[in-house]
């Protein structure tokens, strides 16, 4: 399997961090990981985001950056491109931060999208004795007792990992990808501090309480840590090429799972050409039109038929066979999607593709979180333009990707996030995969209609749909709920008709005395009473410094004087601290669609 780990020697910008050098030494790596970790690391993190928080990386989400036509050239001072520099040189951690970045146009200005989108994941090899170590360590066995021939040169590098070429018993020919030891410390280290950051900067800022860092963050590291556990990319590799049975002109490697292990997996190997290096030679001889409409139709099922997006379908990851098949591997990022989120992302394409924009506002309505300031008449207004734009536009359309389907779900968040509505992760994520299978299926037939291709066969997903949803374990359960409804529907009734004839119905609001509401009312109460308090002590002391006493003085006024203001005044010193360390501000009202 060739992949897009170019095996080019490079370094990375910063040799302090664990990727700068390759990873040349285990024992180096290790020191080189503790000498990073903890306090130190943070800081580094810190001082990463320190510098770029006025540069405009998260803070170009207006009405107007959300609404500006593409192919204008935005003009920029080189910050995206330093940015990513910098995001390369922190490791592997922020490499993959960046790529789900770039999925992200509701958190990053297009100019930084486009800067992520080219991000680099290349370093210098391992020495081949750690690979050796690393591939026996997972499997138990020698490394001669495993593969016959096993390729001292690898095929990629990548921070993460690296690729090697072997054979088996028998002449077949694999490819194994080896994961580079201590990756997953670090990146559970990394993912800890980012995480601690993250939840601090939504409670402080006004922008953290609009896109939950926190959230992303945590959702980062499930579909991070579900890659770096190769059986899982390996059961990915055949779920995958069962799906696509249907469609003979694509080919997905099948995994050898009796070497396949968390760290080290083996597949058959795979060449080709990317689809980027067609040849018009080859484009004449062999049409690409049919490996397009293969791809974009098997994507389409999996999204809304499997519930599944595979979140990293560039063309770095597609090969087109000698015998004129389109490969598809590295599928360690996979996106699932539950059925009624589903439902809702085919609903507001279908709205879409129709040139219904009122329908697509209101879907991405139905599926997101409205903030507090939400501005509704805005959002369907730019929607309704937005969509209409691209109805309009989409006869015309010669290679370009101006008002392509991607770029419509991508645009959409953009404008939901600029409105004030928090858009599921899973739309943008959609509109990321249609945007690139675009760029793809261009790539291959340059006079493809890809609306044309989308239209057509999201019809007959809508039949695949229909189809499965009539399965007998869809009719089973469905038959017991309503077999549930029937046998217990007479009892309501009559337990409901009773209360009402008996005038014994009631409606109870429960809830109230563990609500927020009590809670605040007892603080207030408590400062009230504590300020009275307070306010009498010392005038009471006040008072009596005035009073002539026979009593023990104390720095020339009645003892007993001093201790009540002193008191008083240790109580509103008090007081004054717990308001301004434990008040928070009230969280700002969201409301969620309905579910």
């Amino acid at each position: 399997m060739q992949s897009e780990m170019n095996p080019t020697h490079a370094t990375d910008a910063t040799d302090s961090s664990p990727a700068g050098d390759g990873y040349v030494k285990d024992a180096r790596l290790k020191d080189a990981y503790t000498a990073q970790s903890g306090m130190a690391r943070t800081a580094k993190i810190l001082q990463f985001l320190l510098k770029y928080r006025n540069a405009g990386v998260f803070n170009g989400l207006d009405l107007d950056a959300a609404t500006v036509e593409h192919d204008v050239a935005v003009p920029t001072d080189g910050k995206p491109e330093q940015f990513v520099t910098d995001l390369e040189a922190l490791g592997p951690t922020f490499v993959k931060i960046g790529q789900a970045l770039s999925t992200r146009p509701d958190m990053v200005p297009p100019e930084y999208l486009t800067a992520l989108e080219r991000m680099q994941d290349h370093v210098a090899p391992l020495d081949f004795p750690v690979i050796r170590q690393a591939v026996e360590d997972a499997l138990g066995v020698r490394l001669s007792q495993a593969y016959v021939t096993f390729d001292e040169t690898p095929l990629g590098c990548a921070s993460l990992a690296q690729v090697h070429r072997a054979t088996l018993r028998g002449g077949r020919e694999v490819a194994v990808k080896v994961q580079r030891p201590h990756a997953l410390e670090q990146i559970r280290a990394d993912l800890d501090a980012l995480a601690s950051i993250a939840g601090r900067v939504d409670h402080a800022t006004d922008l953290g309480r609009r896109l939950r860092f926190a959230d992303w963050i945590h959702e980062f590291r499930k579909t991070l840590m579900a890659e770096l556990d190769y059986r899982t990319e390996a059961e990915n590799l055949d779920r995958f090429a069962r799906h696509f049975e249907g469609y003979p002109q694509l080919l997905v490697p099948a995994p050898v799972w009796d070497l396949t292990r968390t760290r080290v997996l083996t597949m058959d190997l795979v060449t080709g050409t990317k689809v980027t290096g067609i040849s018009g030679v080859r484009r004449t001889e062999q049409p690409m039109g049919e490996l397009a409409e293969a791809l974009m139709r098997g994507y389409l099922d999996q999204t809304f038929v499997h519930g599944e997006i595979h979140a990293d379908p560039h063309p770095g990851n597609l090969l087109v066979t000698p015998d004129g098949r389109l490969a598809i591997f590295d599928l360690g990022m996979v996106a699932h999607v539950p059925p009624r989120q589903r439902d809702r992302l085919l609903k507001l394409l279908f709205a879409a593709v129709d040139g219904r924009g009122e329908e697509v506002a209101g879907e991405a309505i139905a599926m997101g979180t409205r903030l507090e300031d939400f501005d509704e008449e805005s959002y369907l207004r730019e929607v309704g333009q937005l969509v209409s734009r691209y109805a309009a536009h989409h006869a015309i359309r010669s290679g370009t990707q101006t008002l392509s389907e991607g770029r419509l779900v991508l645009d959409l968040t953009r404008i939901a996030t600029a409105c004030g509505l928090r858009t599921p992760p899973e739309l943008s994520l959609l509109g990321k995969t249609l945007l690139t299978l675009e760029s793809v299926c261009l790539a291959l037939d340059p006079g493809l209609d890809v609306k044309k291709v989308v239209e057509h066969h999201l019809e007959h997903v809508m039949r695949a749909r229909v189809k499965k949803s009539l399965s007998p374990t869809n009719l089973a359960g469905e038959l017991i709920e309503m077999q549930a409804l029937l046998r217990e529907a007479p009892r309501k009734v009559s337990d409901v008709l009773s209360l009402l004839a008996d005038n014994r119905m009631q409606v109870r609001v429960c809830g109230f005395e563990d609500s927020q509401i009590l809670e605040a009312l007892q603080k207030i109460a408590n400062r009230v009473a504590a300020g009275v308090v307070t306010a009498a002590l010392i005038i009471a002391s006040a008072m009596m410094m005035r009073v002539d006493t026979a009593g023990p003085t104390l720095l020339g006024y009645p003892a007993i004087a001093l201790v009540l203001f002193l008191v008083g005044a240790g109580l509103g010193i008090t007081i004054i601290i717990s308001a301004l360390l434990r008040d928070r501000r009230a969280k700002p009202h969201e409301e969620r669609g309905p579910r």
